[in-house]
This record gives C-alpha cells, structure tokens and sequence, in this order.
C-alpha cells in the first residue's frame, strides 16, 4: 500500500462529492446498470491509474442480520478485525456488483454492494451502500483535503468510548500527525 494512504474516510460534505448515481433495486438490469455506472464513475474520477489499480478497504461490506446479531453475542472486549486497504486491479473480465457483491468482500449479496475504494495516490474515495430502496455510489475528490472529512478523522481518533476501534483511532491518530506541512487539520491551527 502507498506510503501515506488515509486509513479511512468519512464524514464528507456534499461540496466534496465529485460524481454519483444512484439506482432502485427494481432497475431492470440492476446488476449490469451498476456495473456500467461505476465503471464510468470509476474512471472519470481517476480511481483507476493507467494499470488499472486501486485500493479497496477490507474487510468491509453490509453486515447481514445474522452477522450483527453474532458480534452483539460476542463478549465485550473482543472486536472484528480492523479495516485494512488492499491493492487490487481490475481484470477485463469484471463484475464488481454482481460476482464482487455476492463474494462479501464488496457486499452482501449480487445487486446489494457495498465497499470503499480509493485511488492509489488519495486523490479520489468512492463509497458504495445498500440503503432500504436501493444502491447509492458516491465519488469524493481529495479526501485528505477535505476539512470535514479531516474533522471527522480527528473527531475519532479522540472519541473516549469503550467499544471504539482503538487501532483505527491509533492509525487516524498516526496518519493525521504525519501528514505533509501546510494540510494542519483545525485542531493544529
């Protein structure tokens, strides 16, 4: 993984979105729609460099039912492995929301995706969820730029809760005070 690379991104603003789509589950042709879609989107954003490669974060996905009920029987202290960013390139056989959904990698099942990706230099974040009626993907232009997705992270890495992920709060917290002069978060103004 590039030196650099966010540990995680959220808390975007709509002036930090670059691209989206959205599409009901009742679409005909979901799967392939949304293929074609983040394909374009993927590529007008510049999420792909010119080996077409990228980062997706993982583990990562919409948790079924029966996953959330499993951690909430879980004993307290113990926690699912932290989100990892992993570099990938896309074949030129692909199937992202169809095959990629249904892998749990990238979501639950065909047509019900749901992932974070990024340009291996940062420059873009795309974001795909599985909401109640459908598929909503969004593209965030320089998420390390971005002062409230900065906020967010630094809000975070210093949130006093017991169950929070306290190794992605020590990497936020690691990835904020290496970043380069002159891109000070609020709380080092």
């Amino acid at each position: 993984m590039p030196d650099g690379t966010m540990p995680f991104v959220s808390g975007w603003h709509p002036k930090d979105v670059a691209g989206r789509f959205s599409h009901q589950y009742e679409t005909p042709r979901l799967v392939e729609r949304l293929n074609e879609d983040w394909y374009d989107l993927a590529v007008s954003s510049g999420l792909l460099d010119h080996r077409r490669e990228f980062l997706v974060l993982l583990p990562h996905g919409t948790h079924t039912h029966q996953a959330v009920l499993r951690r909430q029987n879980q004993h307290y202290g113990r926690r699912a492995a932290p989100a990892v960013w992993a570099r990938v390139g896309l074949l030129d056989r692909w199937d992202i929301m169809g095959r990629g959904a249904a892998s749990a990698f990238l979501g639950i099942r065909a047509g019900h995706p749901g992932f974070g990706m990024m340009a291996l230099d940062s420059s873009v974040y795309i974001s795909c969820s599985t909401g109640e009626i459908g598929v909503d993907v969004l593209a965030v232009r320089h998420p390390d730029r971005s002062e409230n997705i900065l906020q967010n992270l630094e809000w975070y890495a210093h949130w006093d809760y017991p169950r929070a992920d306290k190794e992605l709060q020590k990497r936020i917290a690691v990835w904020l005070a290496g970043r380069a002069p002159g891109t000070a978060s609020r709380s080092d103004r």
